[in-house]
């Protein structure tokens, strides 16, 4: 079981993900904007933060690079989770700092598999 924080502002797909990753047994929290993410994050260190992109008050890019700016959330694995799927936004993500990247839509069977693959 791994302690994952989403942070994503639309209430659906926050719902989906949250549903999908308590019943495959992890401890789950969820905040709706980058800001409270990021606060949540620094707070509880979680082993997975999966970040929407284009979130109010700090993006989820913004709150990549500040994980990775910060030497005791070294251990966190950070999904970038959005709509943003272009070559470039991928290799932005990950060059922040994101361990993976998927794009919307997306499969919930997938987004699973990808996380038990960040945290086992």
């Amino acid at each position: 079981m791994a302690k994952v924080l989403v942070v994503e502002d639309d209430p659906d797909v926050a719902g989906l993900i949250e549903h999908r990753l308590r019943a495959a047994g992890h401890e789950v929290t969820m905040e709706s904007d980058g800001e409270s993410g990021l606060a949540t994050a620094l707070a509880t260190t979680p082993d997975l933060l999966i970040l929407d992109w284009m979130m109010p008050r700090l993006s989820g890019l913004e709150v990549c690079v500040a994980v990775r700016a910060n030497p005791q959330m070294d251990n966190t694995k950070i999904l970038m989770l959005t709509a943003k799927a272009q070559e470039s936004d991928i290799e932005r993500a990950l060059t922040a700092g994101a361990n993976d990247y998927v794009s919307k839509p997306f499969s919930p069977r997938e987004l699973a598999a990808r996380v038990e693959a960040l945290t086992s």
